[in-house]
């Protein structure tokens, strides 16, 4: 089983500020400044990756201990995503969700109330589409064209569908379940490259070793 992802980021030492903290203490620290990215060419790459929905009450580690057999490797799972936050980022636990809509809309009556009204697909005789499915329009929306095979003006109206509270946020919700994992055959080179990327390299006056770094404490020269 791979490292955690916390276990890899390198610590750095600060001189302490606490009110009964000597002139040379220090605290030791994990440098969040330091954070796993995929490398340029591997993110562009499309064939990389394959979709995946999540299921469920799914969370990273979920999803990558059943694609990756590893569930250490959440950290690649949201890596690949761009999710920092999961609470904003991620689907909901479906208690959560709950407890969310009810906070945002008050009641489950609210729930069913109109979000907002989007147009169904509309094709001419040809085959043609001249409205798309879900474009967010007024409730009163029509559409005019002109019909090539009977030759005449057509309006059409009645071709809105009422999206409800809950429809809106349940649409949100499940398009974060749609996300990229990157092929199990490329996880070698992203772990290699996590590595290389926390790991302190020479020729900084704060480097004590591979996996720390320690600031000049300047109190010392006061």
């Amino acid at each position: 089983m791979s490292k955690k992802y916390f276990s890899q980021v390198p610590d750095f030492q600060y001189v302490s500020r606490l009110p009964n903290a000597s002139i040379s203490e220090y605290i030791k620290v994990k440098n969040l400044f330091k954070r796993g990215k995929l490398k340029e060419d591997i993110a562009a790459d499309a064939t990389l990756f394959t979709k995946y929905k999540v299921k469920g009450d799914d969370r990273p580690d979920n999803v990558a201990s059943e694609v990756y057999g590893d569930a250490n490797l959440d950290w690649l799972v949201m890596l690949c995503n761009n999710v920092v936050n999961l609470q904003s980022e991620w689907p909901l636990l479906q208690a959560e969700y709950d407890r969310y809509l009810i906070d945002k809309y008050g009641s489950y009556e609210n729930l069913n109330s109109i979000h907002h009204y989007e147009t169904i697909e509309i094709k001419n005789q040809m085959g043609v589409v001249l409205v798309p499915e879900g474009l967010t329009v007024e409730s009163d929306y029509s559409i005019t064209y002109f019909d090539w095979v009977d030759e005449k003006e057509i309006t059409q109206t009645n071709i809105v569908t009422p999206i409800t509270n809950e429809d809106y946020e349940n649409k949100l919700d499940d398009e974060k379940r749609n996300i990229l994992l990157l092929k199990p055959r490329y996880l070698n080179v992203v772990k290699e490259d996590l590595t290389d990327l926390m790991t302190y390299k020479k020729g900084s006056t704060e480097y004590v070793s591979k996996t720390l770094k320690k600031a000049e404490n300047i109190r010392l020269y006061s």
